[in-house]
């Protein structure tokens, strides 16, 4: 049994001016071949999945094509066509493949292609024929298309966000995968489009209420007939007709029962759609509660969240802490300019800068501040225990680490980097333990390795492409009704199993 592996990973934030092209790949992974094992099959990523279950059934492996680039703007037209003549090519002269293990993100955007997961799938069952099973992965965060449905057998998403069990998901894809070649299985997928959107901050899958849903999943799972299931929270800073949240069931040779279960899961989410608001806190309520707080604080800077596509450079937190001369705090900004005046000043050279704020006019004005250089890296560090994302190798460029005066120390990255591990800063020299507030551009991704050091975390409505308030950004091709945004009956929507138009 030789079973294809691709993967093809990028989620597009339509609002964001950081388009991503091929080099925005290179940087992060871009592999063929036997690369694309030894990049990923020992990883907490649903690639390193896709190894380990085939292992353990006996079939063999044939990585073929590996794409991802941090979150960002849509993917330039030419660029996305690249990448997926690639991985076409790849699977075209691979040889007789029984079976594909694809891990397409579901929430990427091209220039030319809005529902840029459903298209490259389509294009790859096009190739291989609709007698060769395809199974995969999803990223909670999807938003869902019925193409992406209609061009494969079965779509496993993410149970945890901070995504913990990507590898996990990748192993029960590959045996859902197994078990349908060898005949024990027939899997029938069916979706429901509820017409919600679950803001970013509510998307939290261990805080209610999302914890109640998935507890609910997890009781359906053990319904005769049904094989899997999935909850996709979607994601919001796509303005594309698919945005949203959907549910997603497998049911043993039976549609109608795995609809059943998909209709189910989807009328749970929208009873309790008004769970689902945001809770917005402005950035002085924040720093208030942090600092009657007890310990050492997180504070999560929804707006410019890394994690989400948005620049990476925002100084709206560093700005108000250092105005507030609250104590020891450390914000990390991309500033590939501020980053280069330390390395020409040297470790311990006093240094006038004009920090973050360079990216577009989304994220606040760059900060004016005064320190000195404490050390100088190079910015690449690795994370071997399981973080959001499944990353181990990162590289965030040439960093220098200063200290401004007011008890404010800023690390400068030349490369945007996801807030996903300590490391970032340990790896770095920096210890974290040292600081009394700690700025994580992220909402729920940092969490799962900031909880290490930090007893409190807070989400900060900051301003930024990834806004928590999405009544800020301005929509012009998202599915209408669509909660919170419009407030009509689901039935005057067209039932359970609506689609994005």
């Amino acid at each position: 049994m030789r079973i294809g592996i691709v993967a093809l990973l990028h989620e597009s934030n339509t609002f964001s001016r950081q388009p991503a092209t091929w080099q925005s790949f290179r940087e992060n992974l871009l592999v063929e071949g036997e690369d694309v094992r030894s990049e990923l099959a020992h990883a907490h990523h649903e690639a390193g999945g896709f190894f380990a279950g085939l292992e353990a059934a006996g079939a063999e492996a044939v990585p073929l094509f590996a794409a991802r680039a941090l979150p960002s703007g849509c993917i330039r037209g030419a660029d996305f066509d690249r990448l997926v003549d690639r991985l076409l090519d790849r699977v075209a002269n691979g040889g007789r493949l029984d079976g594909l293990l694809v891990a397409p993100h579901g929430a990427t955007v091209s220039e030319h292609h809005p529902d840029a997961d459903g298209y490259w799938l389509a294009r790859l069952r096009a190739l291989v024929g609709p007698q060769t099973p395809i199974c995969g992965t999803l990223d909670a965060h999807a938003n869902l298309s019925p193409l992406m449905v209609a061009s494969c057998q079965a779509l496993v998403a993410y149970r945890t966000n901070p995504h913990l069990d990507q590898r996990a998901r990748g192993i029960e894809a590959a045996r859902l995968l197994v078990r349908t070649i060898r005949g024990e299985i027939a899997p029938a997928m069916a979706a429901a489009f509820p017409p919600l959107a679950i803001p970013i901050d509510r998307q939290c899958t261990t805080e209610p209420p999302l914890e109640r849903l998935y507890r609910a999943a997890d009781r359906q799972l053990a319904e005769p007939g049904i094989l899997s299931n999935s909850i996709l929270l979607g994601f919001p800073y796509a303005d594309v007709a698919e945005m949203g949240s959907s549910a997603v069931a497998i049911a043993d040779g039976d549609p109608a029962l795995a609809q059943r279960a998909a209709d189910a899961l989807a009328d749970l989410m929208w009873e309790r759609r008004s769970d689902f608001l945001p809770c917005l806190i402005s950035v002085d309520e924040a720093l208030d509660r942090a600092a009657a707080a007890d310990g050492r604080v997180c504070l999560l800077d929804m707006g410019d969240n890394v994690g989400g596509g948005s620049s990476a450079d925002g100084a709206e937190l560093a700005a108000a802490l250092l105005a507030r001369r609250m104590g020891p705090s450390f914000v990390c900004l991309f500033d590939p300019e501020a980053a280069q005046t330390c390395f020409d000043a040297g470790v311990g050279a006093r240094v006038r800068l004009r920090a973050g704020g360079r990216t577009d006019d989304m994220h606040g004005p760059p900060l004016a501040v005064e320190g000195v250089v404490r050390l100088l890296t190079d910015g690449k560090f690795r994370e071997t225990t399981p973080r959001h994302g499944g990353i181990v190798n990162f590289d965030q460029g040439p960093t220098a680490v200063v200290d401004v005066e007011g008890g404010l120390t800023l690390m400068l990255s030349s490369l945007r980097m996801v807030p996903f591990s300590l490391q970032q800063l340990e790896g770095c020299g920096v210890d974290p333990r040292g600081f009394r507030y700690l700025v994580a551009k992220g909402v729920n991704a940092p969490i799962a390795a900031y909880r290490d050091v930090c007893e409190t975390f807070i989400r900060v409505n900051t301003c930024g492409s990834t806004c928590a308030d999405l009544t800020k950004l301005v929509y012009r091709r998202r599915r209408r009704p669509l909660f919170p945004f419009e407030t009509e009956g689901w039935r005057g929507a067209g039932g359970p199993s609506t689609r994005p138009a």
